[in-house]
């Protein structure tokens, strides 16, 4: 061997012995099989699978009783509704309907109004213009909503404003046999050519201005009628419209009008149970991975006053902390997200970020760090940063001009990066999501709070509430310091 030849082996074998720290820091995940991760209530047996029953739909006339339009009408994750075909409408043109409604006792909770029949998609579906019906015993509070083709929602309750706490309280219309007259409609030309909608209730009236953009992003709506409430299955209601007029044509109920029947009259069992966890490994392919295998699934927030109703599922990495960087990237897909759900996606910890709590006064769990998947309604589902150190009373997230995640199934790409030098020290976390960065700066003090994280990948909120359908392939996270 000529020195040349031994000095090069002794220079490549110095470089190995530099650069292969750097790159055993970070390992790759593509889930061709089962990485055998750790499940905590993950695959959850705590709440047992429900019976659906829909009943609705055209109800002749009987008795005293004239026909009408209704029945049973239950909440669940898969759709129902009963409506007729119309021509498409869109935010462009003026729109109205009226009629009467009927709310028995009980429960329920469904829409009546204007939607599209090709994008039904969680509580407050694209393409919608509608009132929301949510029962409640003897009562039943009627509220305005809209929502846009990509998830942006706006509404408002029609009741009384109360100018001291400066907010407005539904009204507590009465549950039973009373028939209450109705009209829902939608000016484009209103609020400065930003459009509006409007409404009555009996005595009562409501509006609400589109925000700035909405129509311009634009709805259309293609049915008409009555609507499940897509989320967990939860307690049926029964209600009843009649009367109608739909954009000035006013419907004849004389007899069947053989409207559009999806789901309504139908009984089947369902695991779709509020907070009924379901995810973890999985041998689809919807986050778009160079193969079949992911992970992911139906994803509710947590409930940290209850063991049973908290959940993670993460890779066992060695403990590292806050004194030195922490990177992620993969692919993800969100496929379905309800109003008032959160996915978190990141570094945790096994025990801190599971521990039982006396009290839900805290939305993320301690020694967490990742990204976010949420709301507002008035957005949609953004893609952030979001962060909770030990022994700190407040979840921090968000960041400005956050991505936005459609629930539609496409995939995109996304990066996590924690840079313990950023922001003169502080520490900086930076989310992407198809190029889109979003920053945050951690307040001074936090690194040092002795926070720490041995797993990597999904943990819930603290704090209960609904449903996600989400997967993440081809990751690529740090696991060692």
């Amino acid at each position: 061997m000529s020195r040349i030849q031994s000095l090069f082996i002794l220079l490549l074998c110095h470089s190995i012995l530099i650069v292969g720290p750097a790159f055993s820091e970070r390992k790759w995940e593509f889930f061709d099989q089962d990485p055998g991760w750790e499940g905590i209530n993950n695959r959850s047996a705590s709440f047992d699978p429900q019976e659906v029953v829909q009943d609705f739909g055209y109800c002749p006339a009987e008795g005293d009783q004239p026909a009408r339009i209704g029945g049973r009408i239950t909440p669940a994750g898969e759709p129902a509704y009963y409506a007729k075909a119309i021509e498409p409408l869109n935010l462009d043109q003026p729109i109205a309907a009226s009629g009467k409604l009927t709310v028995a006792e009980g429960g329920g909770h469904f829409l009546l109004g204007f939607f599209n029949s090709q994008t039904i998609n969680e509580w407050r579906t694209p393409n919608t213009l509608v009132f929301r019906i949510n029962g409640r015993g003897e009562f039943f509070h009627p509220h305005l909503e809209y929502t846009t083709r990509l998830w942006k929602a706006q509404g408002t309750v029609i009741g009384r404003h109360d100018i001291e706490a400066d907010r407005v309280y539904p009204i507590e219309a009465e549950s039973g046999t009373k028939e209450y007259s109705w009209s829902i409609s939608y000016d484009p030309k209103a609020n400065n050519g930003e459009g509006a909608m409007s409404c009555t209730f009996e005595d009562g009236k409501a509006s609400w201005d589109f925000l700035a953009g909405h129509r311009e992003e634009g709805a259309t709506f293609d049915r008409f009628g009555l609507l499940n409430v897509m989320k967990s299955v939860d307690g049926p209601g029964h209600a009843w419209i009649s009367d109608l007029v739909i954009d000035g044509q006013k419907i004849d109920l004389s007899e069947d009008p053989k409207w559009d029947c999806y789901g309504n009259r139908k009984t089947y069992m369902t695991t779709n149970i509020r907070p009924r966890f379901d995810f973890g490994y999985s041998e689809t392919q919807y986050a778009g991975g160079r193969s079949s295998g992911e992970i992911g699934g139906l994803m509710f927030r947590g409930d940290c006053r209850y063991p049973e109703r908290m959940a993670a599922y993460g890779d066992r990495i060695e403990e590292v902390n806050l004194e030195k960087p922490l990177q992620a990237s993969g692919k993800v897909s969100l496929r379905m997200g309800v109003s008032d759900s959160t996915t978190l996606f990141g570094f945790y910890h096994s025990e801190k970020s599971m521990k039982q709590n006396p009290s839900q006064n805290t939305g993320w769990p301690e020694d967490f760090l990742g990204a976010a998947i949420e709301g507002p309604s008035s957005e949609g589902f953004n893609f952030y940063p979001a962060y909770r150190m030990e022994g700190d009373n407040q979840s921090r997230g968000r960041g400005s001009d956050p991505p936005m995640i459609h629930p539609d199934g496409e995939f995109h790409a996304w990066t996590l990066d924690y840079d313990p030098d950023g922001a003169e020290g502080k520490g900086r976390i930076t989310v992407t999501l198809d190029g889109h960065p979003v920053t945050m700066d951690f307040e001074l003090g936090q690194k040092e709070s002795g926070a720490s994280f041995n797993r990597f990948g999904f943990v819930t909120t603290w704090i209960d509430g609904n449903g996600q359908r989400v997967f993440f392939d081809d990751l690529n996270y740090t696991w060692k310091q």
